[in-house]
C-alpha cells in the first residue's frame, strides 16, 4: 500500500516472524503495511486507502489518518532513540478530507524531548497527491528501554531476545553524508 521514495528503513519489528502491527506489518492482511524511508526531517511513508477504509462515501475515515501519523510518529522516535515508544497523547488537526485512492505522504520530525528524559514529542504531517497539506498532527510518547516493557508484550525468549538486539540495531541518524532523498512533493534533497 505505500512507495517510500527512497529506500526503505527497516523497523526492528521485522525480525519476528509474525508480527501484527496494523500499520506496518506486512504480515496483517487487514493493515495499512506502511513502510518508511529517511526524510531530511526525519521519515516519510506514502499511502492509499481503496474503499475499504471509507468513511463518507469517497473519502478516507479521518481515525485511519491518526493511525497513520502515530505510526510515522512512533517508528521515527524508536528508530533514532533504540527505545519502545508508547504513545501518550495525539491530537490531530484536519484541513481537508482525503480521497480514497488518492496517493498522499506523510513526513513526520522529531519534537523536544521533555523535562524528565523519557517523554518525547513528535509532529506529522499529510500532503495530498498535490502537496497540500490536508492533516497534521502531535504527539507525546513514553520512550522505555525494551526490557522493560518485554513482560508485557506476548514474546518467547527468542523472539524478545532478537527484538531487543534489533532494536539497538535498528537506530540511524541522519547526516550531511545521507544519500538523496525526495520530500513530499518529490523534490530530491
Amino acid at each position: 500500500m505505500t512507495t517510500p521514495q527512497s529506500p526503505v528503513v527497516s523497523l526492528p519489528w521485522r525480525v519476528l516472524d509474525d508480527y501484527r502491527c496494523f500499520g506496518c506489518s506486512p504480515h496483517n492482511p487487514f493493515g495499512l503495511g506502511l513502510e518508511f524511508a529517511e526524510h531530511p526531517d526525519g521519515i516519510v511513508t506514502s499511502f492509499r486507502l481503496g474503499r475499504g477504509y471509507e468513511s463518507y462515501p469517497g473519502v478516507v475515515h479521518g481515525g485511519l489518518l491518526g493511525v497513520v501519523c502515530d505510526e510515522t510518529m512512533g517508528n521515527l522516535i524508536v528508530l533514532r532513540t533504540g527505545l519502545v515508544a508508547f504513545t501518550t497523547g495525539m491530537r490531530m488537526r484536519y484541513l481537508q478530507p482525503i480521497l480514497v485512492d488518492e496517493t498522499c505522504t506523510c513526513v513526520a520530525s522529531l519534537g523536544a524531548p521533555g523535562t524528565d528524559g523519557q517523554v518525547m514529542s513528535a509532529r506529522a504531517e499529510i500532503f495530498n497527491s498535490e502537496g497540500i497539506l490536508v492533516a497534521a498532527s502531535t504527539a507525546t510518547y513514553l520512550r522505555v528501554p525494551f526490557s522493560t516493557t518485554r513482560d508485557r508484550i506476548s514474546l518467547d525468549d527468542e523472539d524478545a531476545d532478537r527484538l531487543d538486539r534489533a532494536l539497538a540495531d535498528a537506530m540511524f541518524h541522519p547526516t550531511q553524508d545521507h544519500p538523496p532523498v525526495q520530500d513530499h512533493k518529490g523534490v530530491q534533497s
